[in-house]
C-alpha cells in the first residue's frame, strides 16, 4: 500500500508540473505585451493537451504497475473468490503435485464426493497461492498442515495459522470421515469454515479425529516425503518447525 501511495504521489508531481509550466507561460506572454487572444488561446490549448497525454500516460504506466503488485499478492480478494462446481475441470485435473524443499508430494483428488473442496484447492493453486507458503504446524505420528498465505511472512510468524482466502466455505461431510494415513483434508476452525489450508496424515493406522473435516483427496506417491516431514524439530507448544518446511509450488495435473 506504502507503493501505491509514493507511485500516485509521483503522478500528482508531475501533474503540478505541467500546471506550473502553463502558468509560466501565461506569465511570460503577459509581461511581452501580447495582446492578442488567440495566441493565449493556442498556448492554453497546448499546454491542455499536454496535460491530458501526460495524464494518460502516466495513469497507463500506474496501472501496469499496480496490475504486477496484484498478481504477485495471490491472497487478493480481486482475484480470488469462492468456489463453486466445475466437473470438467475436476475431470480434467485429478491429481496435484505438492513441491517442497523436503521433495514432491503427489495427491489424488475425490472429485466425486468432495467437489467444492477439490475446485477450490485447483483454484488456489492455478493462482498460486500456496507458492512459497509453508507446512506451518506439524505433529509426529498425527498430521502435516499448511496452506496459510501468512507463512509467506517471517514478520507473521505468531499468526501462522490463522491466515485464508477472503472467503469461506462450506463442509462436504458425510459423518462417516476416516483418516488413514495419507488422507488429504481440509483443516478448519469450526463447522464451514474452509478456506485454504490443509492437512496430510502420517497417522498410521490413522488419526484420533472426528468426522469434521472435509476429506478431499488423498496421497498417492511422496509419502515418504511427508513422513520426513514430521521427523523436523518443532517448536515447543505451537508445533512450529524450526526449519522451514516451503511449498515451493502446487501443479495441477491432467494425470
Amino acid at each position: 500500500m506504502r507503493t501505491k501511495k509514493v507511485l500516485l504521489a509521483g503522478g500528482l508531481f508531475l501533474l503540478a508540473v505541467f500546471f506550473s509550466g502553463c502558468a509560466e507561460e501565461n506569465s511570460e506572454a503577459d509581461k511581452s505585451g501580447t495582446s492578442s487572444g488567440i495566441g493565449i488561446l493556442d498556448v492554453n490549448k497546448k499546454a491542455q493537451e499536454d496535460i491530458a497525454k501526460a495524464t494518460e500516460q502516466e495513469n497507463a504506466r500506474l496501472n501496469n504497475i499496480l496490475n504486477e503488485d496484484n498478481n504477485m499478492n495471490t491472497n487478493s480478494s480481486s482475484i480470488l473468490k469462492a468456489p463453486v462446481a466445475n466437473p470438467e475441470l475436476i475431470k480434467k485435473y485429478p491429481f496435484a503435485m505438492i513441491k517442497t524443499n523436503f521433495g514432491d508430494i503427489k495427491v489424488k483428488f475425490y472429485g466425486t464426493n468432495s467437489p467444492i473442496t477439490v475446485i477450490n484447492f485447483l483454484q488456489l493453486a492455478s493462482a498460486k497461492f500456496y507458492d512459497n507458503t509453508k507446512f506451518h504446524r506439524v505433529i509426529k505420528d498425527f498430521m502435516i498442515q499448511g496452506g496459510d498465505p501468512f507463512s509467506k511472512n517471517e514478520a507473521m510468524k505468531n499468526s501462522w495459522g490463522t491466515g485464508g482466502p477472503d472467503y469461506k466455505f462450506n463442509d462436504e461431510l458425510t459423518g462417516k470421515e476416516k483418516y488413514p494415513q495419507g488422507v488429504l483434508a481440509m483443516a478448519n476452525s469450526g463447522p464451514n469454515t474452509n478456506g485454504s489450508q490443509f492437512f496430510i496424515v502420517t497417522a498410521n493406522p490413522e488419526a484420533p479425529l472426528p468426522a469434521s473435516y472435509t476429506v478431499f483427496g488423498e496421497v498417492v506417491s511422496g509419502i515418504d516425503v511427508a513422513l520426513k516431514i514430521e521427523d523436523v524439530k518443532t517448536t515447543a507448544g505451537v508445533d512450529r518447525p524450526v526449519e522451514n518446511v516451503v511449498i515451493e509450488s502446487v501443479e495441477i495435473l491432467e494425470k
